[in-house]
């Protein structure tokens, strides 16, 4: 039975529908900006960014304050990974490289901006995985402070630190490394 058969109780009234527009409407935005990066389809995303919006409307009284956009995006995250495990599950699995190959005179940001070339940074960062996508995504996307990916995400913020380290590297990497069919052509 789906929340919306048991009855009012998952009716807001007036009041707190006028609140929920104005508090958690605004970041529908970033909602589906991190759906869009975590799930690396269009479509899909649009579905999960749905189903965490009435989630998010429907537990909305249990919203008592705080940061409306955090409170969204941790609802958008947890389902995003529910979808996943249901429909990808290997996904999910699969694991970071730990050893690092530094350039320290590059560094993904250095080398987005430089060569102005969005495609291929959407690349790379699909090549990431979920987990590492979602830090950098909230970091440098959608500026979230580490306070608020850790409230996000439900890790402490040394892990978050962490975690975004090693995305980084492992954006420099891929973004530094030539694309397989360049590679080919040059052999």
């Amino acid at each position: 039975m789906s929340g919306f058969d048991q009855g009012s109780s998952d009716v807001l009234d007036v009041h707190e529908r006028a609140r929920f527009e104005q508090l958690v409407l605004p970041h529908l935005d970033a909602a589906f900006n991190l759906a869009r990066w975590l799930l690396r389809s269009r479509e899909d995303s649009e579905d999960v960014t749905q189903e965490a919006m009435l989630r998010a409307f429907r537990f909305f009284r249990g919203f008592h304050g705080g940061d409306a956009r955090a409170w969204l995006l941790q609802i958008v995250r947890n389902t995003c990974y529910t979808w996943l495990e249901k429909n990808r599950p290997v996904e999910l699995m699969t694991e970071f490289d730990e050893e690092l190959h530094a350039q320290p005179s590059v560094s993904p940001e250095s080398l987005a901006i430089a060569s102005d070339n969005r495609e291929r940074l959407g690349k790379a960062l699909e090549t990431l995985p979920p987990r590492f996508r979602e830090v950098l995504v909230l970091r440098e996307l959608e500026g979230c402070s580490y306070k608020e990916i850790a409230t996000i995400t439900a890790i402490p913020i040394g892990t978050v630190m962490s975690a975004l380290a090693r995305a980084r590297q492992r954006l420099q990497r891929a973004l530094t490394q030539p694309p397989v069919e360049e590679a080919r052509r040059e052999l």
